[in-house]
């Protein structure tokens, strides 16, 4: 494990007033441990109201500090809900005391729904962009793609929505870059849960 990210999520809450908690902390060694892996494939369930999308805007926050040079987009089953995260990391980012480097003069993308920081110049795509699942993708590219509570009821409430729902994830694999990584954050809402996998089935 990386002890940065504890330090960085530690700076952050200290920032907040508050230690950061042991399940916290165990999120960011998946988290990370998801980054590194060869596989860069991963889903973080955890019970209501535990921080995981807290936990996870510390992490994106945390891989623009490493790497400023990666491509984030953040995919929801709203854009209301996805733009949430990206405020969520776009106050990480303005208020950290490790990324006042990554903040640019002129904020001429620097919105709830895309971000970009100071990074080499050349890169099309914003340092973070959002959108609702069924939000135009077409064209984009992405090194870390967090797809933050996807399946809701109104997603996946029927076996039709769960199949539309399963067709438009599978429409990622053509954006995510060929060493990118895929993290899923959220929580079943049916039987037939995306969140299944074969092995589950069995």
């Amino acid at each position: 494990m990386n002890q940065n990210v504890y330090l960085f999520a530690d700076a952050w809450n200290k920032i907040l007033g508050y230690d950061t908690p042991t399940h916290h902390k165990n999120m960011l060694d998946f988290l990370y441990d998801v980054w590194q892996s060869p596989s860069h494939k991963g889903l973080l369930m955890a019970f209501r109201h535990s921080g995981k999308s807290t936990v996870v805007g510390i992490f994106a926050a945390f891989v623009l500090y490493m790497q400023p040079t990666t491509r984030i987009l953040v995919l929801s089953a709203h854009q209301t809900l996805a733009s949430r995260m990206v405020s969520h990391i776009k106050n990480i980012l303005e208020n950290h005391p490790f990324c006042t480097d990554l903040i640019p003069k002129s904020k001429k993308e620097w919105a709830s729904d895309k971000l970009t920081i100071n990074r080499p110049i050349g890169i099309r795509e914003p340092s973070v962009v959002c959108q609702g699942i069924h939000g135009n993708i077409t064209g984009m590219r992405a090194d870390l793609i967090i797809c933050d509570d996807v399946e809701v009821p109104n997603t996946a409430n029927t076996q039709q929505k769960r199949e539309a729902l399963r067709e438009r994830l599978r429409e990622l694999d053509f954006i995510l870059s060929p060493s990118g990584t895929m993290i899923y954050i959220g929580t079943p809402h049916t039987m037939d849960t995306i969140y299944r996998t074969e092995q589950d089935q069995d």
